[in-house]
């Protein structure tokens, strides 16, 4: 989301390639980021590099004026791999996500749209995004009924102060086999150790954002308590606040890799910092037991019957 908005083009794909050099291969964009600049930087970025990247991008979101230029018709999803493969400068994408869900689509359209797409190979898998678990359920049930292709991944919002996904959605995809790759890792920035409770930011994504990325919405006592947990292992290694939120999130069972976006290099080589070790188990259940949510029913009481 960050490349042609806070990095222009050079800085992107100079990021890009210190990512592939870093052993990095996953990308992931959407149709919608920064108007299409994005999928253009990364098609620049990956051009001689094309075997070396899991490209993923996304479709939904409205891209012009007219009834047809949103949602997942056969029409719109069809039109959305070519501007995007253009856009991309590829021959096919080999993840490509549904954004949200559509409550204006039927699922056996969009579902059958996508299968038909893989069997052309300008897809090789197809994944969902900001789903609840009940939609995801919908769509995978129909996909093996029919014997079609099926999601592999879900990209969900979820970091340490983010766990929601915990109810419903990482037990469903634990049972179903489908990878986690979530979005917001360290919630908006919250989670870098750079905010005070009390001290509202005058600038960057938490002083801009509306709605889950406001600073109303993150700036809470349980958010608070979770970065005091977070800074005081901080105190005790030599790693970042940022570096210790996505080690977690790593080391959690249900999640394939977290997606962070980077505004600068310095940003960049902080985040990547966070592999290449792990937190005690002391440390990974200290900041796993402030974060976990509240028991609640029906869980509560299945819990109770479990062999």
């Amino acid at each position: 989301m960050t490349f042609g908005k806070e990095l222009n083009e050079n800085h992107s794909i100079e990021m890009i390639h210190r990512f592939l050099d870093s052993g990095g291969n996953f990308i992931d964009t959407a149709d919608v980021y920064v108007g299409g600049e994005s999928e253009k930087i990364v098609g620049k970025a990956i051009k001689e590099r094309r075997s070396e990247v899991v490209l993923a991008t996304k479709v939904r979101m409205r891209v012009g004026p007219h009834p047809n230029d949103f949602g997942y018709s056969r029409r719109r999803i069809i039109e959305g791999v070519e501007q995007s493969l253009k856009r991309l400068n590829t021959d096919y994408i080999d993840l490509y996500q549904l954004h949200v869900w559509d409550n204006l689509t039927p699922i056996e359209e969009t579902i059958r749209t996508l299968d038909d797409l893989v069997t052309s190979g300008k897809v090789r898998y197809i994944g969902c995004s900001n789903f609840l678990a009940w939609q995801m359920m919908k769509a995978l049930s129909y996909s093996d009924f029919n014997n079609l292709v099926r999601f592999i991944s879900v990209q969900p919002q979820y970091s340490l102060i983010n766990r929601e996904m915990d109810r419903e959605v990482l037990p469903l995809c634990k049972e179903e086999n489908v990878g986690v790759v979530p979005w917001a890792p360290l919630g908006g920035g919250f989670l870098s150790g750079k905010y005070r409770s009390g001290n509202v930011p005058t600038s960057g994504r938490l002083a801009n954002g509306v709605g889950e990325s406001s600073w109303e919405y993150r700036a809470n006592n349980r958010n608070f308590n979770i970065l005091r947990e977070i800074e005081s292992i901080s105190s005790e290694i030599d790693k970042t606040p940022a570096q210790i939120a996505l080690n977690w999130l790593i080391n959690k069972e249900e999640i394939t890799s977290p997606i962070f976006g980077a505004t600068s290099m310095e940003q960049f080589e902080e985040n990547i910092g966070c592999i290449g070790w792990n937190l005690s188990s002391e440390q990974w259940n200290r900041l796993d037991d402030i974060s976990r949510l509240p028991s609640e029913y029906p869980t509560r009481f299945i819990e109770k019957f479990k062999r």
